[in-house]
């Protein structure tokens, strides 16, 4: 009864958590459009923290119920889960392509992050400073992100004469009951997002930590499979979806955005508030994180595209290191 009590914690609470973060990124999403930024723009910012939200409150509720091994792990799973097994999946449906601005700047980014956080995590523990190091990073890189593609946009006639032009037309919309409608979606897609949250990772840390006490696993295992493959789902359907429909700036700003909010916002953020004191991490892990970013960035500098095989050989290296992580549970 415990084990199905457990199982039905992590799975009631894997549910509650996607789809609050699937809402809270539809009206994320419908926010940004009326905002007008570019795809690659969503998907570094908007998409990104509204997919990397369930990371922050399952590592949150972690950190502040004493489990930092599951806070830990959980960031680094998802970023490796994120990395090699989504865009792995993404390119093994169809091959996506790479703007040459974010192989330059957004992937170098995220692979110092990874670098950044073993740096602070290799002594065992996150203090402080170190998080306010992180999020003050984390801020900078989004303020950057977006005064650079609003100063673009500023720079190009057309984009101007368009502005002007979807201004009247959000005027008139928004004083039809169409507008009016439209408004009430996005407002209920946030609170219902911001409502879901909360409630799903709270289930799914309880779920997660009875599991991991009954199967005698460790909290950072917990955290770098089970914890992190759940809070990753949104951030899989996401890039999915996008790469299916021909938004490779969503599909690979959603991955790289998130990757970068995981470590800067959410461990920065988490640290602030208690800092964390890191046993269970190992030294494979910490390179399997920096490994996984730098072959993302290899692929992508080549041909400025990923390609299927270079999908599956990402997929493959995940199911090692999934591999792996399950042997030694078992021994």
């Amino acid at each position: 009864m415990e084990l199905l009590q457990a199982l039905l914690f992590i799975c009631l609470g894997a549910y509650c958590v996607i789809k609050g973060a699937d809402y809270l990124t539809r009206g994320s999403v419908m926010l940004a459009e009326r905002i007008g930024v570019s795809q690659i723009v969503i998907g570094l910012t908007i998409v990104a923290i509204g997919t990397s939200l369930p990371e922050f409150c399952v590592s949150l509720l972690s950190a502040l119920t004493g489990q930092t091994d599951m806070a830990v792990g959980n960031v680094m799973g998802s970023n490796i889960f994120n990395t090699l097994l989504i865009v792995g999946c993404a390119a093994l449906i169809v091959p996506i392509s790479v703007q040459r601005n974010t192989v330059r700047r957004d992937m170098p980014c995220a692979l110092l992050a990874s670098v950044l956080l073993y740096v602070f995590a290799r002594d065992g523990q996150m203090s402080r400073w170190e998080s306010f190091l992180l999020i003050t990073s984390g801020i900078a890189y989004i303020a950057y992100t977006v005064l650079d593609a609003r100063g673009k946009q500023q720079n190009s006639a057309f984009d101007s004469a368009n502005q002007q032009s979807e201004n009247s037309v959000q005027e008139a919309q928004d004083a039809t009951p169409d507008g009016q409608a439209s408004n009430r979606s996005l407002m209920l897609f946030l609170v219902l997002g911001l409502a879901l949250l909360p409630v799903g990772s709270t289930l799914f840390v309880d779920g997660a930590k009875d599991l991991a006490i009954m199967l005698g696993m460790s909290e950072a295992v917990v955290g770098l499979t089970i914890v992190a493959g759940g809070t990753s789902l949104p951030e899989l359907a996401t890039t999915i979806v996008a790469a299916r429909k021909g938004n490779a700036g969503i599909a690979i700003g959603n991955v790289l955005g998130s990757n970068l909010m995981n470590i800067l916002l959410i461990l920065g953020l988490t640290g602030i508030i208690t800092p964390m004191r890191i046993d269970g991490i190992s030294p494979i892990d910490y390179s399997m994180l920096i490994i996984s970013m730098a072959l993302f960035l290899i692929f992508s500098w080549t041909k400025l595209k990923i390609e299927r095989w270079e999908g599956g050989l990402l997929t493959a290296v995940y199911l090692l290191y999934l591999s792996y992580l399950i042997i030694n549970v078992v021994k």
